[in-house]
């Protein structure tokens, strides 16, 4: 069942659902969604360093990538067919019977800015900040500015509490890090 806009504010009252900082709900509650906000960090593929990136080998991230800071009002140009991962501003929280599906804005879909390529789903038992995978499929830069509504939640009761809460390679992440994939027992050769 999806959560309405008065259930979200319910779980966030009684600490069930944990969002920091507090979301403004005049301007990021929507009926059924809450919207979050870019953070300020986007981490940049630089396709010059490596020649491909190969998910058996060990990955350094800083091989391939840099971590650009943009500051209060500064926008961040992302050109078309680029791919750069972000986080969101807000870090969350949920408890072992609740998931959060992260999708995108129409109004940034309508310029070509799509904000995940596989990954919508949070796990119940996940916390940390919320990293995107923010693509350009447009035909014309379009300019990002943090604290700007990047994407909305929505969270879903499951039918019982998870005996397996999300303890994964993401847990607690605060910030656009990369792939963990090669920690896959299957790319271990």
């Amino acid at each position: 069942m999806v959560l309405s806009d008065v259930d979200i504010e319910r779980a966030l009252a009684s600490g069930e659902l944990k969002i920091s900082p507090a979301p403004d709900f005049s301007t990021q509650m929507g009926a059924c969604s809450l919207d979050l906000r870019l953070g300020y960090e986007f981490r940049v593929f630089e396709r010059v360093r490596t020649p491909l990136i190969d998910p058996r080998a060990p990955i350094n991230w800083d091989d391939f990538t840099r971590v650009i800071t943009v500051g209060d009002d500064k926008p961040f140009i992302m050109h078309p067919q680029e791919l750069v991962l972000a986080a969101t501003i807000e870090e969350i929280a949920l408890p072992a019977d609740m998931l959060g599906r992260l999708e995108g804005r129409s109004s940034l879909g309508r310029l070509g800015i799509i904000v995940h390529g596989t990954a919508p789903m949070f796990f119940p038992g996940f916390a940390g900040r919320c990293v995107m995978e923010l693509g350009n499929i447009g035909p014309m830069p379009v300019a990002l500015y943090p604290n700007m509504r990047i994407c909305s939640m929505t969270f879903e009761k499951i039918s019982s509490p998870s005996s397996r809460p999300y303890k994964g390679k993401y847990a607690g992440q605060s910030g656009p890090i990369g792939s963990k994939l090669q920690r896959d027992d299957e790319m271990k050769s």
